[in-house]
């Protein structure tokens, strides 16, 4: 008798496991700004381009002033600003 010499076909690669699908960002209640201090931010910024503060540092500081302004809706720029300044 005459065998087949081959080898056996290899077993497919088994499937990469699947992703841990990433967790839904929180939404915060209450986190939107008015048009009045968005209007109040923007022209604080403006003020402070003036001033001459850098790109980067401005983006720092007018993250760190919507952070507080979101918390109070009654909170102005120029609050904020005390606020964050000292």
């Amino acid at each position: 008798m005459s065998s087949y010499g081959g080898s056996p076909a290899p077993e497919p690669a088994p499937a990469p496991a699947p992703a841990s699908p990433k967790p839904a960002k929180k939404k915060r209640e209450g986190a939107k700004m008015t048009d009045k201090q968005k209007a109040d931010l923007k022209k604080h910024m403006e003020k402070m381009k003036e001033d001459g503060m850098s790109g980067s540092e401005m983006k720092s500081h007018r993250m760190k002033l919507m952070s507080r302004m979101r918390k109070d809706p009654k909170m102005t720029a120029k609050k904020a600003h005390k606020d964050l300044m000292g």
